[in-house]
């Protein structure tokens, strides 16, 4: 080997590492992700990142790999080939009659605990994205989605009657309490704050229907209704005089 191939083959490849480095936050984006957050991320130019994915796209669908990258909802993201859908329902439907992990019972653990919980707050605690566990967990109906974080708008999730028929429990009050498992100088509310359920949004009452009149230029127009009010007493006749 020549001494250029020996010095090309200690560099590394620039775009080589960019491509992993997309690959890598893509994996553990749990929703589409921009390509300026992209950029961001990897200190690259956007207009270099937007060609690198469709690369990385046309290569994967070349390549008949089981995923693809697609460009939803501003963003992009993975997602399973639609022809092999029939293998990955048969393998979600097995799942439910088969034991949980040691990941989806860390997971269900902290929803049970802290619930309602988001799944950026669970990833938090475990370190690891929980996209595809939380998944599991709710296809296999032991949570489900409790409504919006006030602040974030995140989805909350929380633990469902499948949870306690599951673990024999009559209601949340029988889990084992958590403090016994903390440091002393630590109490569960100083953990983390819990998040907090947005309030639902009121319904506009609907509006009050309004008279049409004819306007001066013989067009219809719309009115408030006119305000009830009393007729006027009648005038008394005057009588006249029989003298």
């Amino acid at each position: 080997m020549s001494g250029q191939g020996l010095e090309g083959a200690g560099q590394e490849d620039p775009g080589r590492r960019v491509r992993g480095a997309i690959e890598a936050v893509l994996m553990v984006a749990d929703e589409p992700v921009g390509t300026q957050a992209l950029a961001r991320a990897t200190g690259e130019q956007p207009d270099e990142v937007d060609l690198l994915l469709r690369e990385l796209a046309g290569e994967y669908s070349e390549q008949g790999r089981g995923f693809e990258l697609r460009e939803v909802g501003g963003g992009w993201r993975m997602y399973s080939r639609a022809e092999h859908a029939d293998v990955v329902e048969a393998f979600l439907l097995d799942g439910q009659t088969a034991k949980l992990t040691q990941a989806a019972l860390e997971t269900l653990a902290i929803v049970a605990y802290r619930q309602p919980v988001s799944r950026a707050r669970v990833s938090a605690v475990r370190g690891v994205s929980v996209d595809g566990v939380m998944r599991t967990l709710l296809t296999r109906g032991l949570v489900s989605e409790a409504g919006v974080e006030a602040t974030s708008g995140a989805t909350l999730y929380r633990t469902t009657e499948e949870f306690l028929q599951r673990m024999g429990l009559d209601s949340l009050d029988d889990l084992p309490p958590l403090a016994p498992f903390l440091p002393d100088e630590l109490s569960v509310e100083e953990v983390e704050p819990a998040e907090v359920l947005a309030e639902p949004v009121p319904t506009a009452p609907e509006p009050v229907p309004t008279t049409p009149v004819v306007g001066d230029d013989g067009g219809s127009e719309l009115e408030a209704p006119a305000a009830a009010t009393d007729p006027e007493p009648a005038e008394p006749q005057q009588q006249e005089d029989p003298r």
